[in-house]
């Protein structure tokens, strides 16, 4: 919950502060070798979609948590397969295999909470991480490729969705007339949108490539909302093509 809300901030406040920070960022010089297409495995989408209510809980909905995932999952296949590259799906594994796939999507969590941190939120950056993009899951990582019966890159995409009750929409309207009445402003969100996805090299365990979307691109819900997301945060990522050059990590 700490590392969620942590991001949750992080996002906010880089959506009302500085929207343009929102950018890929890479690790400089890093490219894909040239001619050779990736083959990525796509760990489960980390996914919770839920509603937000008047009172600012976020309550979780099985039902549109398994849609979204299902979803994006089939997103991500698509938009890969697009750029030339092989996907594989890692599959539902049990006992230990099981367990190393867990603990590395929750190492994930916590690098990307700490990229998000220091790289992306202005005025939080470390000394140390200024100028680099150096963040690793360690060479350990090479068992997810393993895992999957092989694989250079594993993808991992993190998302939490929640999208306000009628509650919600009614106190953001007595809110906005209240406020304009007396002349002060406050911003009352109808939901909150975390979205964000690394890509890392499994010889090294590297995170390569990493992107935040600070406000929703569509309704993950929904085939036409899930693609729209999944083509926007992937934009820049190393192996696409017709896509912006990567931006190097944020200064």
């Amino acid at each position: 919950m700490k590392s969620v809300l942590l991001c949750a901030a992080a996002v906010v406040a880089c959506a009302l502060s500085v929207p343009s920070i929102a950018k890929p960022l890479a690790a400089p010089g890093y490219d894909v070798p040239a001619g050779k297409p990736m083959r990525i495995v796509v760990l489960r989408p980390d996914v919770e979609v839920g509603s937000l209510t008047a009172g600012g809980v976020a309550e979780p909905n099985a039902d549109w948590t398994a849609t979204a995932r299902g979803l994006l999952g089939t997103s991500l296949d698509s938009e890969a397969k697009a750029h030339g590259n092989t996907i594989v799906m890692m599959p539902d594994l049990q006992g230990d295999d099981g367990q190393t796939v867990a603990d590395y999507q929750a190492l994930f969590r916590a690098v990307s909470d700490a990229i998000v941190q220091h790289k992306v939120l202005p005025g939080q950056r470390l000394p140390t991480k200024k100028e680099a993009f150096d963040w690793t899951l360690g060479p350990g990582a090479s068992k997810l490729g393993d895992l999957a019966g092989g694989a250079d890159y594993a993808l991992m995409l993190y998302d939490r969705d929640s999208f306000g009750t009628a509650g919600r929409k009614a106190l953001q309207i007595f809110t906005l007339l209240a406020t304009s009445a007396i002349g002060a402003g406050v911003f009352i969100p109808g939901g909150v949108h975390i979205c964000y996805a690394s890509l890392v090299d499994l010889r090294t365990g590297n995170v390569v490539w990493f992107n935040l979307l600070p406000s929703s691109a569509g309704d993950i819900r929904t085939a036409e909302g899930s693609g729209a997301v999944v083509n926007k945060l992937l934009t820049g990522m190393p192996g696409t093509t017709a896509v912006p050059a990567l931006v190097a990590a944020a200064k």
